[in-house]
């Protein structure tokens, strides 16, 4: 591990001048990759007390959407459904081409991981219930004070062990970089998420950047709909629609159909849905079904 420089955070999330100090690879041991995305990758490593780590580091191009990461999680300390940082300040390579932020570790991965393993079945609806209901929370915390993640999906939910007993893991929203903070005044100047899960008025050459919490509820939908087996139809160059061939309970379809109205202004809010019945009960059976083909 090669010295870094140090930029600190203040209390008011500002960053400062860096300063300069030394982790020698005694300090960080690298252990393996974790992953690689369009802007960067990320590493587990090991501490010198034998604590495990999520180093994400970017090229220096891309310094000022991890420093945005940072704030956010910074902004977000001890929220159980914000993943955290473990260090309170950005690193910089001595060479000043790549930085870096330290997260926890994920160590059951991320919900695409965990839904993959179903190969395209649906998991079990209670499995469903409470993962929307831990995602709703994190987007319900965002939004209370002026954020839109602006990127969720279930590569951007990451699994952490559970802390209640019989659970198979908790979540945790992840990867801030795109996200739109209170404070940006220029909604043009953020660049958009993943095609699949944005919404009909942030898609198509004649598209209105209207980022507000309505982007992600629309996103929210497309995630339960591919825990449900879901999976996204392109329709032209940008448009994607969700097919899905299964029943969903009557709670189910309800859900979804309130994340993805067609004009954002219809779209419950995350604290709406946190009193939907879908994720509030816990049924096992159902005296009715009905079908979601397209969701558009």
């Amino acid at each position: 591990m090669t010295k870094t420089a140090m930029v600190k955070e203040d209390n008011n999330n500002n960053s400062k001048a860096p300063d300069v100090v030394g982790q020698s690879s005694s300090v960080l041991e690298f252990v393996c990759f974790l992953g690689r995305g369009g802007f960067g990758s990320v590493a587990l490593i090991r501490d010198s007390k034998h604590r495990l780590h999520a180093e994400k580091s970017s090229p220096i191009a891309y310094m000022e959407s991890l420093k945005k990461e940072h704030r956010i999680m910074l902004r977000f300390r001890n929220h159980p459904r914000i993943v955290q940082t473990t260090n309170p300040n950005l690193h910089i390579d001595i060479n000043l081409d790549h930085c870096y932020i330290y997260m926890e570790f994920a160590s059951k991965g991320t919900l695409h991981n965990f839904i993959s393993n179903f190969s395209g079945q649906p998991m079990p609806e209670d499995m469903i219930r409470r993962a929307a209901l831990m995602i709703l929370q994190g987007l319900e915390a965002l939004h209370s004070r002026g954020y839109v993640h602006c990127d969720l999906k279930p590569a951007n939910v990451l699994l952490f062990p559970s802390k209640i007993v019989g659970e198979p893991w908790d979540l945790k929203l992840a990867d801030f970089g795109l996200s739109k903070e209170p404070s940006c005044t220029n909604p043009r100047s953020l660049s958009g998420g993943t095609k699949e899960y944005m919404p009909p008025e942030s898609l198509g050459p004649n598209r209105v950047k209207m980022i507000g919490p309505g982007v992600d509820m629309w996103a929210l939908g497309c995630v339960v709909l591919q825990m449900f087996g879901g999976h996204p139809v392109k329709m032209g160059e940008c448009f994607y629609k969700w097919r899905l061939p299964r029943l969903v309970s009557p709670l189910a379809n309800d859900f979804l159909r309130r994340c993805m109205a067609l004009h954002p202004s219809r779209r419950a809010t995350a604290a709406d849905l946190l009193k939907h019945p879908f994720v509030c009960t816990k049924a096992t059976s159902y005296d009715s079904f009905s079908t979601v083909l397209l969701l558009s």
